[in-house]
């Protein structure tokens, strides 16, 4: 008779924290996703990009004033909407697999705080990299571009965390067919 081997040094010391049956992300929840933060990170991008070009494009040597500020800052936000959709769609996908952080509760999918963390500072990093790749590319001035990208990491990653701590409450598009599966013993075990 074979032995059963030994459970891992690492892993989920309780069976809750590793389900045999995760539920599914469907597509729709990340694209869903991605829509609702294009519209909330747009807003944002706009308005900081109008401020800080209005304001401390002078002092980089950046002379926008009114109309051209704004319509500078419309074509970083508009064009922001389409790459950051996107990337953000993609970061959605990898975290969609990744099951790391995840616990079933009540038949429901409950993200941890340290997941939501890292998973907002992955997607910050990437994130702020575009918007500064873009501001240069329609400013000209890398000084206002690492200003417009540095002071929206901190923005974002506040308005970020919120997204997700909403979405993480939210069922839409998460299948738990597979939960109703009981663990035979030797997974329980």
């Amino acid at each position: 008779m074979r032995e059963h081997p030994e459970k891992p040094i690492f892993g989920p010391e309780t069976p809750r924290l590793d389900p045999p049956n995760p539920p599914e992300i469907k597509v729709w929840r990340s694209v869903a996703k991605a829509v609702s933060w294009r519209v909330v990170g747009t807003i944002d991008t706009l308005i900081l990009s109008y401020v800080l070009i209005t304001y401390l494009g002078p002092i980089f040597g950046l002379e926008q004033h009114g109309g051209e500020a704004l319509e500078t800052a419309s074509y970083i936000a508009i064009t922001e909407v389409v790459t950051k959709m996107i990337f953000f769609f993609l970061h959605e996908r990898f975290w969609a697999v990744l099951s790391w952080g995840t616990t079933i509760e009540d038949g429901k999918r409950v993200q941890s705080l340290l997941r939501t963390t890292v998973k907002t500072t992955t997607w910050r990093v990437i994130a702020s990299l575009d918007t500064m790749l873009l501001a240069y590319f329609f400013t000209g001035n890398i000084a206002t571009a690492i200003s417009i990208g540095g002071l929206e990491v901190v923005t974002k990653l506040v308005l970020y965390f919120i997204h997700e701590r909403v979405w993480s409450k939210l069922p839409f598009g998460i299948d738990h067919s597979g939960d109703d599966i009981e663990p035979t013993a030797n997974q329980a075990g």
